[in-house]
């Protein structure tokens, strides 16, 4: 297995951090933290360019909120300069972990997303008669740091590349507490191990799906799966045989203890394929797929909460075309366009 090293000098260097920097402020340039930081750009990235190439940075605190919507979650936004580390370490190391990646993982990858990801899954719908859809349970909080770190190690070799990594991952403030007990674990294991990334960091998003890469190869090589999918934790199995499929879910429940990470309990299920399934917010039978009915109720508060900021005077017209625009993008990947424009209809700005 090939690995990589000499890495560090790309990451430390001033252009690839001014490229972390642009990216990093993607629709962000009117915060107050984002705009302080780049009113002084070139400054801060000197200072930034020499702590990380002395190894004297440290990562600042996170602001942690919760969000209800589609579920409880804890979400933790890093330090504007922080957000920049992480981009300019996933420019360089990206590619060499997506050449190991399959086909069939559709996550925070260039070229894939969301809506290829449901475009793949239906195309699965119409070839096979049942699907095993499967769930991690607490997947974000249950990432188990010395198992993340050595599956790193299989790729990279470049220390001070792995001192940043480790700084980063070890830098992780404390997630939802998760109690998980795995064979040869004593009273005090779950409690020893350090687990959790913070959902909203963009490198917390790249280990993610990077550890489950050996899941993917696993249902691919192994288990020989003809049909596949995966986005983040959420993936399918199809087949044609209701028994295969309940095997292949024994498999890999077992396949995922070396991961210390088990399958959720009640989302990982067989169905039939015709009867239709719930899969990245859409409705998803053979031949047609719907908006959820949730999502729907969800974009009516959206709506409404956009015309009390419009009829306040704290929101622009151009604001409110834009995201209502970016939802109805969203909405065309299904077949929404009338229940889309009797919403619409609904509000006036």
């Amino acid at each position: 297995m090939k690995t990589y090293g000499n890495l560090y000098p790309r990451v430390c260097a001033f252009e690839n951090l001014y490229l972390a920097t642009m990216k990093a402020a993607r629709g962000k340039r009117r915060w107050p933290n984002v705009a302080n930081f780049l009113v002084g750009l070139e400054g801060e990235l000197v200072q930034l360019c020499a702590e990380l190439e002395e190894q004297t940075y440290e990562p600042g605190h996170y602001r942690t909120f919760m969000i209800h919507e589609p579920k409880d979650r804890m979400i933790s936004a890093a330090p504007f300069r922080d957000r920049v580390v992480h981009h300019a370490l996933c420019n360089v190391i990206g590619p060499l972990f997506e050449r190991r990646m399959v086909y069939d993982c559709w996550a925070n990858r260039v070229g894939k997303g969301s809506h290829r990801a449901l475009d793949r899954f239906q195309g699965f719908c119409r070839q096979f008669r049942y699907v095993l859809k499967c769930d991690i349970a607490k997947h974000f909080p249950s990432i188990d740091h010395e198992i993340l770190k050595a599956k790193v190690r299989r790729v990279v070799r470049c220390k001070p590349t792995l001192w940043l990594i480790d700084k980063i991952i070890d830098g992780s403030n404390a997630q939802e507490p998760v109690v998980q007990r795995f064979p040869a674990d004593n009273l005090f294991t779950p409690l020893e191990r350090r687990r959790g990334l913070p959902i909203g960091n963009l490198t917390s998003q790249f280990f993610a799906n990077f550890h489950l890469d050996a899941l993917d190869h696993f249902a691919k090589e192994t288990l020989q799966v003809p049909g596949y999918v995966r986005y983040v934790d959420d993936f399918a199995l199809f087949g044609d045989s209701k028994r295969e499929l309940w095997e292949w879910r024994d498999k890999i429940e077992r396949f995922l203890v070396t991961d210390r990470l088990k399958l959720h309990p009640t989302k990982t299920r067989v169905f039939r394929t015709s009867d239709g399934l719930d899969f990245l917010g859409f409705r998803v039978w053979p031949h047609r797929r719907r908006l959820k009915k949730e999502n729907l109720n969800r974009m009516k508060r959206r709506l409404r909460l956009l015309q009390m900021l419009r009829a306040a005077g704290r929101i622009g017209l151009p604001e409110v075309r834009q995201r209502i625009r970016s939802w109805l993008a969203h909405a065309a990947h299904g077949d929404t366009y009338g229940v889309a424009g009797a919403l619409l209809r609904e509000f006036t700005f």
